[in-house]
């Protein structure tokens, strides 16, 4: 079965289409869409910086196919990565041997997933990158990911015998209701004052799964054969406000372990958050900074 992958291509300043211009895809987070952050932050800014750039919504969510909807799948968002490649490169405007990858929140850790053995990519960031793999063995799960695995198993069955599908919400209704819940931890408060109000809300921004099928995600894990794999040049950039995601703790892991990378960075902004990252000004403008030097000199 085949679908379509919905994306917003992003065009430089007087754009030439008689011209070839180095590319970057753009990734979203885990629950998003590609009208947040990938486009509206990162993709606007590496378009007027002389990019033509990708952002794309994962299969299963937003405006792209495939079905049943909300399907979180580590295997199928690093697939993604790869197809949207194979398109960029039919666009007789984009030069192929200039292709970059950056990704936000799980998209970071798809993103730099991806440049493992995608080898089309020559240089990739990630944004306050989070290895959905060992979020959802530990956060969660409860941390009991063998109790999540059963409950899974049950209701897949319940599914595939005509039952109802459990959706799960990610995140709280909205910031007050985060606070009278009691749920005012970091990462989830400033979670759901960025998915859950104008800040960035959007209509395929759902911050919804579909519990039965994340089986493989608690078996995945974003920086296997990391070592050995990550030659192309890598960056991560990560706020030093640590929340319960994990950014911090993943983003340190993976640029810790690439040793293979022929160029690795590691921007570390002391006094900005994970969700800082996706959109305000000062730490985007900060990440921007070493961004563009990075891919200007890779691609």
């Amino acid at each position: 079965m085949a679908w379509d992958i919905a994306a917003l291509i992003l065009f430089p300043p007087g754009f030439d289409a008689s011209k070839r211009y180095p590319a970057v895809v753009s990734v979203h987070p885990f629950g998003s869409c590609k009208e947040q952050t990938s486009s509206a932050v990162y993709g606007r800014r590496l378009a007027e910086a002389g990019y033509v750039v990708i952002a794309y919504d994962a299969s299963y969510q937003g405006d792209s196919g495939g079905a049943p909807r909300w399907i979180e799948n580590p295997t199928q968002r690093v697939e993604d990565i790869s197809h949207v490649i194979d398109h960029a490169v039919t666009l007789p405007y984009v030069d192929a041997g200039r292709i970059g990858v950056l990704g936000i929140c799980g998209g970071g850790g798809y993103a730099l997933n991806a440049t493992l053995t995608e080898k089309r990519i020559k240089a990739v960031v990630g944004i306050t990158p989070v290895n959905i793999g060992r979020l959802f063995r530990e956060g969660f799960s409860g941390y009991d990911p063998i109790g999540a695995l059963d409950a899974m198993a049950a209701q897949r069955t319940h599914e595939a015998r005509g039952g109802a599908h459990q959706i799960n919400e990610l995140l709280p209704a909205s910031p007050e209701a985060a606070t009278a819940s009691g749920m005012i931890e970091r990462d989830v408060w400033e979670a759901t004052d960025y998915y859950k109000t104008p800040r960035g809300q959007q209509p395929g921004g759902w911050t919804r799964m579909l519990f039965s099928r994340a089986q493989s995600t608690l078996a995945w894990d974003a920086f296997s054969f990391v070592e050995s794999l990550m030659t192309q040049p890598m960056m991560v950039v990560i706020g030093q406000n640590v929340g319960a995601f994990g950014a911090y703790r993943d983003g340190m892991e993976a640029y810790g372990r690439s040793t293979a990378s022929k160029d690795r960075q590691l921007v570390s902004l002391e006094g900005w958050s994970h969700y800082d990252l996706y959109d305000k000004d000062e730490p985007v403008g900060l990440a921007m900074q070493r961004i563009l030097p990075f891919l200007g000199k890779h691609l």
